[in-house]
């Protein structure tokens, strides 16, 4: 007699599936915005300016464990250049159009609306990038009703849109350099390839010199999640002469080990500690702040005109296609999902306002523009159709 498998609980089903880091990330959001109006708030805040080592509790996580989420980060953008969605021109031509369209939108939108203030111009970059992890959440929590062709195309989009924002802070959002630091920090780096270029494949003497290179970056000015991206590109992507999608070799082994503890641990752990405002004493018109608006319309208008007009003009030039069995339709709707940048907005935020009133515009405007785009998108998309796949469907045979 033949046993009948087993059925998961539905926890188990949860934790498998994509959604869950996202869902995790959103549950973090809220509850940090629950702590933050309650009466719990006062040790809520001073909890997050404890001094340790000699940083406090929010730096060791945005400085510390962040650096952790961007070298997975790293990790996944040198894959994918190499061995996956964008190892190709065909592959990678619709979400890299697509990203830097929603990437120049945003950023103009938002510099409309901060022109005449020189003080809050400088955060221009916090509507530019998408939250893969939000974003993929609720694309995850609507099933087959979206093809796995756009899933891709929004994974991809969201890698690229990281690049960007990894290049935007560490050309636009350096403070004053310590040379000596920077010094080190370069030898570090050379140290790194040298080991990729000898073919080292333990992944210990990696991030030795990792940590290494962390707290001398952190120490230069640059900001120091940068080392996390440096030490993943020197990380080597094949083991030996095997196949391409090797998962023995050293990226892929790093990359699975830290994908858990950045979905479940790193992302959420920012979340709370970053998403809590005190809506205390703030009234409606913080919501028509310059900051506020420029973040909020930013992310809700500009991420989903940049993607979806960007992409519109690629496949209509014949550059790329519209993805398999998707319909221009639920490609808005994606573009709106776009517009969640819940964990890099508030990052780049955070760097550039040292102000905590502006902060907390920061704060509002993603929240605002994240939960409309996340709001409007979804229902979009559980209301769309999927439509039957062209056969041969390539820029060449369209």
């Amino acid at each position: 007699m033949l046993e009948r498998p087993r059925k998961l609980s539905v926890l188990r089903e949860l934790l498998d599936s994509g959604a869950a880091g996202g869902l995790l990330l959103m549950a973090a959001a809220v509850l940090a915005l629950f702590v933050a109006n309650s009466p719990l708030a006062d040790n809520y805040f001073s909890a997050l300016h404890t001094s340790f080592a000699g940083l406090d509790l929010l730096h060791w996580i945005n400085d510390g464990l962040m650096a952790i989420f961007f070298l997975f980060v790293g990790l996944e953008i040198k894959r994918e250049f190499l061995d996956g969605q964008l190892a190709t021109w065909s592959n990678r031509a619709l979400p890299c159009i697509a990203a830097a369209g929603g990437v120049v939108v945003p950023a103009l939108i938002y510099a409309g609306l901060n022109a005449a203030s020189g003080d809050t111009l400088r955060g221009w970059a916090i509507p530019t990038a998408t939250d893969i992890a939000f974003a993929l959440g609720v694309l995850s929590l609507l099933g087959p009703r979206v093809p796995t062709s756009l899933k891709v195309f929004l994974a991809t989009l969201a890698i690229v849109d990281d690049l960007a924002a990894v290049l935007i802070i560490a050309v636009f959002y350096t403070a004053e350099l310590n040379v000596a630091a920077l010094a080190g920090a370069v030898i570090a780096s050379l140290l790194l390839v040298g080991l990729n270029r000898l073919k080292v494949t333990r992944l210990a003497p990696y991030l030795v010199l990792g940590l290494a290179l962390w707290w001398l970056v952190l120490l230069s000015g640059v900001h120091a999640t940068i080392a996390g991206v440096v030490l993943a590109m020197t990380i080597p992507l094949h083991a030996s002469k095997a196949a391409p999608d090797d998962v023995t070799s050293p990226l892929h082994r790093l990359e699975h080990g830290l994908a858990p503890w950045v979905a479940f641990l790193v992302v959420p752990i920012f979340g709370f500690a970053n998403a809590g405002v005190s809506f205390a004493g703030m009234t409606a018109a913080v919501l028509f702040q310059p900051v506020t608006l420029g973040v909020a319309l930013g992310l809700f208008l500009g991420k989903q005109a940049g993607v979806f007009l960007a992409a519109w003009l690629a496949i209509r030039l014949r550059i790329a296609c519209l993805p398999v069995a998707a319909s221009w339709l639920q490609l808005y709707g994606v573009s709106l999902l776009c517009g969640i940048g819940f964990t890099m907005s508030l990052f780049i935020g955070l760097l550039a306002f040292k102000d905590a009133a502006l902060q907390d515009e920061v704060k509002v405007g993603v929240l605002v523009g994240s939960l409309v785009s996340a709001w409007l998108g979804a229902a979009l998309l559980s209301r769309s159709k999927k439509r039957l796949p062209v056969a041969a469907e390539t820029p060449q045979a369209r």
